[in-house]
């Protein structure tokens, strides 16, 4: 992170950030994850804090255990009762992938940030600049700067027993082995039915991960709980009680039920995380959209899916971003199996009449993934096993190099008529909205025309594109290639 004294203040909240039905004053989208007191939501204002703890206590004593997870990088801090974050300069309106921040580090930056604040309201009159998440500069009568742990434990009078947990996390990545720890440790010794909640800025990528991970470790401790019943009561068939019996919708495209190549090599060389694919795909659902069973906003498979979709319509530039964020999501649904996998791996056969909430895990994930440390080689080397372009049908691409070997000059109009003809049919199933469709046939045709180029012109258009001259576009390439044949 940046130094505080040199850290933009950003407000967290900005137009349209809510994206769900029934919000609730100062949370951007709130909600409870379908069958377990698990809730997800963005950065609230003061006010919105003490409204999320009052619907999460309507049926739960006030005085009871309370699990507050942050998983946000960004020291936050309160103006007027509400959030703003520290930002580097230029990460302004960006995901805030900040690097390798501690708990520490980010309890002591927001300490630093509201002393360094309340410096520039007191230099600037008593008001504070500021930025929106569009940089539009701002400017504000700063009547009350506070650290959020400040505001968490000024709760703690009516909610005795609310702790705050941090759990810093990139935007994009999958949580650090460690930072799974960190979240099954804020859980330990609490039971089922003590509210969890988990938040980020808007309530998105890291807070939806952070409550797939604690729906699992709840299902860990219910699981245990039950091995431990069935000593006890005879007769009693533990089959009835598991969670990992969900189907995947067969219809649906193999990238949306999350076969990826390398989740299924993953599978194939564990076995024992086929179930766990199952458990944890369930839950993913239940944290997803209403389409999905859920109560959220995005779901991660479909996510993935969706954004591969995206991949191909998008520039260069666009697509290497894309490409990484991709790359990213696959490792964060990997680790989530193997995850679930190490859950269902653990000792949950306690003594009889073991309370829920004394069930510990006798293994850190970040023991168990050093000890199974081919996983990791695993996902690092099979991230990136996807298909990236459309490729072109064999016995075309043969026709093509057959009639650019022969004679290109003779055959080019030939050539050129049968790579758009290609383009037509491999992007036939894509909507016929805006230029995306266009642009993707385009750049599979500057492709392939550049694949059956003779080596001659392939040196050429190739120089040209690296000067600058020319770019990586079809009429552009074949404009170049006529004017070297007349």
């Amino acid at each position: 992170m940046t130094d505080m004294h040199s850290a933009a203040a950003m407000a967290d909240h900005f137009d349209k950030i809510q994206k769900l039905p029934n919000p609730i004053e100062g949370v951007p989208n709130f909600r409870c994850v379908p069958g377990y007191q698990v809730y997800c939501c963005g950065q609230p204002t003061v006010a919105g804090f003490e409204n999320v703890l009052n619907k999460v206590t309507e049926n739960y004593p006030k005085e009871g255990p309370i699990v507050w997870i942050n998983m946000r990088q960004e020291p936050s801090v309160y103006v007027n009762g509400s959030p703003m974050c520290a930002r580097p300069p230029n990460k302004i309106g960006e995901y805030a992938e900040l690097g390798n921040i501690t708990r520490d580090m980010l309890e002591n930056d927001e300490v630093e940030f509201v002393n360094e604040l309340k410096s520039r309201a007191e230099a600037n009159g008593g008001k504070l600049k500021y930025q929106d998440c569009l940089k539009t500069e701002l400017e504000v009568e700063a009547k009350e700067i506070k650290a959020m742990k400040t505001v968490i434990d000024n709760l703690k009078s009516k909610f005795p027993g609310l702790v705050l947990k941090r759990v810093p996390v990139c935007n994009s990545g999958s949580p650090k082995d460690a930072e799974f720890d960190l979240i099954t440790g804020a859980l330990e010794g609490t039971k089922f039915n003590a509210p969890v909640i988990i938040n980020c800025q808007v309530g998105l990528a890291r807070a939806t991960t952070g409550c797939v991970i604690a729906c699992l470790f709840r299902e860990f401790q219910v699981s245990s709980s039950f091995s431990g019943l069935i000593n006890t009561v005879p007769g009693l068939n533990l089959n009835l009680l598991k969670m990992d019996t969900y189907e995947m919708d067969m219809e649906k495209d193999p990238l949306f039920r999350g076969e990826f190549v390398v989740v299924k090599e993953l599978l194939e060389k564990y076995p024992n995380m086929v179930a766990a694919k199952n458990q944890c795909d369930k839950l993913i659902d239940l944290n997803g959209p209403k389409s999905c069973g859920g109560t959220g906003i995005k779901q991660l498979r479909e996510n993935i899916a969706e954004s591969k979709l995206s991949y191909e319509i998008m520039d260069d530039a666009a697509q290497l971003f894309l490409k990484t964020k991709i790359q990213d999501n696959i490792t964060k649904y990997f680790m989530l199996v193997v995850f679930s996998g190490y859950l269902r791996e653990a000792d949950n056969t306690p003594k009889p009449n073991t309370p829920e909430e004394e069930i510990k895990l006798a293994k850190k994930f970040a023991d168990y993934m050093k000890a199974n440390d081919a996983m990791a080689v695993m996902i690092q080397k099979g991230k990136g096993k996807l298909q990236w372009e459309r490729d072109i049908p064999a016995d075309v691409l043969a026709r093509l190099e057959n009639l650019a070997q022969t004679d290109f000059k003779a055959n080019m109009g030939t050539i050129i008529h049968d790579i758009l003809g290609a383009a037509n049919k491999i992007f036939r199933d894509m909507a016929d909205v805006g230029d995306h469709k266009k642009r993707a046939k385009y750049r599979f045709s500057s492709k392939t025309l550049m694949t059956v180029l003779p080596t001659d012109l392939q040196n050429m258009i190739e120089g040209k594109i690296e000067k600058g001259d020319i770019t990586m576009d079809f009429y552009e390439i074949l404009g170049e290639v006529q004017r070297k044949n007349e």
